[in-house]
């Protein structure tokens, strides 16, 4: 009777242990947003802008006609938009040469006071703008992140308002690509 308590009891405690043990995630955290592509015939045109980069020069969305658009609202100021950058940087690099340009939009009031030195310590493989309030309220935007997928014709297909699941970007990112 005892050898059987025991038993149990140690069947008891693996399975605690196995339970409450932390195991590699196979499901994408709770706390990240999926967006599912729009059809085609749902989607609007997203607002054009003329918004500046490190150099100065101008920089239109127009500009990118022809290419699927990741396009991230983010500030320096904001965590979950840090935690969304090497991911973002990822894809950058993976699917460039496939038709994909990644666009970071940085909408910190104090513009490239701040973008700057963050940058030169962040490593960041696309292009970045200074956005400002009206460029945020065009896109009927409100908090950060925030990331559109614009397809090639220049339309949004798909928002995602809050940190990103990486995993739904990318296999929305190829769908989108699997089109070019």
């Amino acid at each position: 009777m005892c050898t059987a308590l025991r038993r149990i009891g140690l069947l008891l405690s693996c399975f605690c242990l196995l339970t409450l043990t932390p195991r590699a995630q196979t499901n994408p955290p709770a706390n990240t947003v999926r967006a599912a592509l729009q059809p085609v015939k749902d989607r609007k045109l997203a607002p054009d802008f003329g918004l500046k980069d490190a150099a100065g020069h101008t920089v239109s969305l127009r500009d990118y006609r022809g290419k699927v658009v990741l396009l991230d609202f983010w500030a320096t100021w904001c965590t979950g938009c840090k935690e969304e950058i090497p991911g973002f940087s990822e894809l950058a690099t993976k699917y460039h040469a496939k038709g994909l340009s990644v666009i970071g939009v940085a909408m910190d009031d104090e513009g490239w006071k701040v973008i700057t030195p963050f940058l030169a310590g962040t490593k960041v493989s696309y292009p970045i703008l200074a956005g400002d309030q009206g460029t945020l309220d065009s896109f009927g935007l409100k908090l950060l992140p925030d990331t559109l997928l614009i397809d090639p014709q220049g339309r949004i297909a798909a928002i995602y308002m809050g940190v990103v699941n990486q995993g739904d970007v990318e296999a929305n990112v190829k769908a989108m690509l699997s089109t070019l």
